[in-house]
């Protein structure tokens, strides 16, 4: 049988070059490389290739974790501002020290290999006794593992494939998928795992399920995994503060899941799943099958924290982190993103990583990675944006620019709802239906209303003052607020016009507009137009 792949050292991860990295003696660079060279030329290269959302958010949180252990700042003993210090000495050499890298992973290079079925094997990220307490009868398959795939009786996403016929998944596809299910796997039913004599086939959501994580990203490779660490707690040691593949034993099922002591546990050891990848039969450097079951069967009692999401406040009164929306852009979060305390009845707070990216002399941008989905099994649309660099304006860099952007921001979606409630108005009056939801207005409203007011909120950010100089950061509030307005006014009457040519349509689009300017008259209670 033919070695099986390692992670570490074969060409698994579809990365981008930077125009400045050099060409190999053979020529053209390899599209994909192993971890041991990503982490050895990353400053060579731009970024990761992923094309998935949450197959590249998922590979982001791994990467962070072996950066702090083969740079040394997976610990703070002596507080965060030692941490920063030996942070930024890396930063000002130019690249990840060679010799960390190497000493890591030779110390752990037979827990990288993607399958390994000896005696004592274990397969990166994945529970070998999968093969024994599962059913092989009863294996998920390919077409469950990837995430882009039908299974079952589901429909077509993306490709068409038959659950009947599945064709094997290559190595690298393999490794992003096992990873997208250990951080956005759903809840509910899945494969019978037997452990103890007890059989259960029910699992808890991942820990990043139906989530948007934000992440600082500089202009290399490099760049981006120094701004995505966080300072451990002084307390934190290496020692307890593991990693999954660094465990000295797989942990016991019937047990509480593993402890999360640090970042490196944070980061890679919160998931709910177990998964055990299947070389193909007949092709032993693919994967022809896999399981995927529960990997705790007491769960966890609260979602873990991460530091890469915006959590905010339930009217409960409950911590959450802020959904994936496919149907929101990301400049709608931005001030949640630069503020320390940004406005919002939620009391949103901004990711934790934000608080120590900034510390770094870089322009930096925002990369939001997600997956809109519900907890258990229906999964909607990937959310992947990246705005240009915008972390120089963080409050911790540039006070005065804060209230600035939360306006701006402000003045873009206050005539967005504006114009939700003016459609749906307008709409109602002309069929006569208060009832009515009027969404195909509103649909096509927010379709024209959107894109455009995203390309203002921009042009308009690029003009604040960077020196902290200017009063307000330099925004014209005065024109910032005709220029939205007039955008809502132009999608209003484009909306409307199919029905401004008889005289009851004219009379609702007429009655209607007021709520583009902030309609004065009191609402009663239960007859207020839709947000």
């Amino acid at each position: 049988m033919p070695a099986s792949p390692n992670i570490l050292y074969d060409p698994l991860v579809p990365v981008c070059w930077s125009p400045h990295a050099g060409r190999s003696d053979a020529g053209e660079l390899p599209p994909k490389v192993g971890l041991l060279e990503l982490f050895l030329r990353s400053h060579d290269i731009e970024s990761l290739a992923i094309a998935d959302a949450p197959a590249h958010s998922a590979f982001l949180r791994p990467l962070y974790a072996l950066t702090a252990r083969m740079t040394g700042l997976d610990e703070a003993r002596q507080g965060p501002e030692e941490w920063l210090e030996r942070r930024e000495e890396i930063l000002e050499e130019g690249r990840l020290p060679a010799e960390g890298v190497e000493v890591y992973a030779a110390a752990y290079r037979d827990r990288f290999f993607l399958f390994d079925t000896s005696a004592q094997g274990r397969p990166w990220m994945q529970d070998p006794r999968l093969a024994h307490q599962c059913d092989p009868a009863s294996a998920a398959g390919v077409n469950k593992l990837a995430v882009t795939r039908p299974s079952g009786n589901n429909h077509s996403w993306w490709i068409h494939a038959l659950d009947t016929r599945p064709g094997p998944l290559s190595a690298s596809e393999a490794l992003l998928n096992l990873l997208t299910w250990h951080y956005y796997g759903p809840s509910g039913r899945c494969s019978s795992r037997e452990v103890n004599g007890v059989k259960s086939a029910s699992s808890a959501a991942g820990p990043l399920r139906s989530s948007l994580s934000y992440h600082p990203e500089g202009a290399t490779l490099f760049e981006t995994l120094l701004a995505g660490l966080v300072p451990p707690e002084t307390a934190v040691r290496r020692e307890q503060d593991r990693c999954p593949w660094e465990w000295d034993e797989l942990p016991d099922p019937d047990g509480p899941p593993a402890a999360l002591t640090g970042p490196c546990s944070r980061l890679t050891a919160a998931s709910m799943h177990a998964l055990l990848l299947v070389p193909d039969e007949n092709d032993a450097s693919v994967v022809g099958n896999a399981y995927i079951t529960w990997a705790y069967r007491q769960g966890r009692g609260t979602r873990p924290d991460d530091d890469y999401l915006i959590w905010q406040i339930s009217k409960q009164g409950n911590v959450y982190p802020r959904p994936a929306d496919s149907q929101r852009a990301l400049w709608r979060d931005l001030d949640a993103l630069l503020l320390i305390d940004p406005p919002g009845v939620a009391q949103p707070r901004r990711p934790k990583v934000f608080e120590w990216a900034v510390e770094l002399p870089l322009d930096l941008r925002v990369h939001a990675l997600g997956f809109e989905q519900d907890g258990q099994a229906k999964d909607t649309q990937f959310v992947d944006a990246v705005t240009p660099p915008v972390l120089a304006f963080a409050e911790k860099r540039s006070a005065r620019t804060q209230p600035a952007v939360g306006r701006l921001r402000a003045m873009g979606e206050r005539f967005g709802i504006r114009l939700d409630r003016a459609v749906r108005r307008a709409w109602r009056a002309y069929v006569n239906d208060p009832k009515d939801s009027a969404q195909a207005w509103a649909q096509e409203g927010a379709a024209r209303y959107w894109p455009a007011a995203e390309a203002e909120f921009w042009t308009r950010f690029r003009l604040l003052d960077r020196t902290g100089k200017a009063l307000d950061a330099g925004l014209d509030t005065a024109t910032a607020r005709k220029a939205f307005l007039h955008l809502a006014v132009r999608t209003y009457d484009e909306v409307t016009a199919s029905v401004t040519g008889t005289q009851r349509g004219a009379r609702a689009v007429e009655e209607a507009r007021v709520e583009l300017f902030g309609d004065p008259r009191p609402r009663k209670p239960g007859k207020s137009p839709a947000a």
